[in-house]
């Protein structure tokens, strides 16, 4: 089967030229087989008149822990429920993001995720967010259960994640913090600061140890001050680092995005954060065993009011930012090859011709129009 789309501007590909309207990607089985610009297209078994909209790569988040009513804590079904939600919004392969539990819990749902690797490759692996946490930056985590990472939890999650934990986000002012930090990378597991009160100089100690991700900039950590800079300034600082950054206008001010896009725009990775109630209704849900409220898409945490998750979309997060100016190139890299560079998968995010025919079709407005996952349409 083949797919021609065309009058598109392309982004994503080498040979994109992003500023005409007459470009065109044929999809043929699951891979790109060629790209190119003009009215002369080749022939193919379905054509696609994309109207001058915009073909981008599919969207690929590594940080998210929900939609459609459901988390994918809760096994098989959530997880198939919430990935319909998001994939219908652009997200073409995603990180199952798994809540703080005790160790044998995260273990069987890494393994769990491990078994869904195996049978659905849009299914990229687990993200660790927790539970070696900072108590008193725990946001929608269960306090009781957060603890400094020890060498046999460490060996015991990745055994049962076999060889798919892509992200563990950890404090590294923890004891044993930077021993982990060596043990999951020496795995192949990326780790990302987060859920931290550690200063800029533990900061950059967490970076030379192998770190390389920034959790939810600015959530759950300290903020820039002009003598006490933090951990988004050493993160800005490091070339070797991705910043997560949550573009809901709820976590982070996006005008504040759009200045860290402009610092540095290559590095940072539009993630969701998202849990059950993205693509659902306002109402009560459980988050790692708390209760939120979510209430004009906003979810808290009844206990606290901390802010518990998102209820963003990847499409949204898209929209928001290019509404503050970020340039759409810029802000579609961030969405796709970014964050799959940032989990080791730079066969990703990309429609290179010979790469995987992941594209979603936005108009104008940057609203989904289609989406292609392995070259078939979803």
């Amino acid at each position: 089967m083949s797919t021609l789309v065309h009058s598109v501007r392309l982004f994503g590909s080498s040979a994109a030229d992003s500023g005409r309207s007459d470009a065109w990607a044929l999809f043929e089985g699951e891979q790109v087989a060629a790209t190119g610009v003009g009215l002369e297209h080749p022939p193919a078994d379905e054509t696609v008149d994309g109207g001058g909209g915009c073909l981008v790569p599919g969207f690929i988040d590594i940080h998210g822990h929900g939609g459609g009513g459901a988390s994918f804590d809760d096994g098989l079904d959530a997880v198939r429920a919430a990935r319909a939600v998001h994939r219908a919004h652009g997200t073409t392969r995603a990180v199952l993001s798994l809540i703080t539990a005790p160790i044998e819990d995260l273990a069987a749902r890494v393994a769990m995720v491990a078994d869904l690797c195996d049978a659905d490759p849009t299914i990229l692996g687990s993200h660790l967010e927790g539970p070696f946490l900072d108590p008193g930056h725990k946001g929608a985590h269960t306090e009781s259960l957060l603890r400094a990472p020890d060498a046999a939890s460490v060996d015991r999650l990745l055994e049962a994640g076999r060889g798919t934990i892509r992200q563990v986000t950890l404090a590294p002012e923890r004891p044993g913090a930077m021993e982990a930090i060596r043990r999951f990378t020496e795995a192949g597991v990326a780790v990302a600061v987060g859920h931290t009160d550690a200063d800029a100089a533990t900061t950059r100690r967490a970076f030379d140890a192998g770190a390389t991700l920034l959790t939810h900039a600015f959530n759950a950590m300290a903020g820039i001050h002009h003598r006490a800079p933090g951990p988004v300034i050493s993160a800005l600082r490091d070339d070797r680092v991705t910043l997560e950054v949550i573009a809901d206008g709820v976590h982070v001010d996006l005008d504040l995005i759009a200045t860290l896009f402009a610092v540095a725009g290559d590095r940072i990775a539009l993630i969701t954060d998202a849990m059950a109630a993205a693509g659902a209704s306002d109402g009560r849900y459980v988050l790692g065993g708390l209760a939120v409220q979510v209430t004009d898409g906003v979810a808290r945490l009844v206990e606290g009011g901390a802010i518990a998750g998102s209820t963003l979309t990847q499409d949204a997060a898209l929209r928001h930012v290019v509404g503050t100016g970020v340039d759409l190139g810029d802000a579609v890299h961030a969405l796709s090859t970014r964050p799959a560079h940032a989990i080791g998968r730079d066969d990703l995010g990309r429609l290179d011709v010979g790469g995987l025919a992941d594209g979603v079709l936005l108009d104008d407005a940057l609203a989904v129009r289609r989406v292609w996952v392995g070259g078939r349409e979803v």
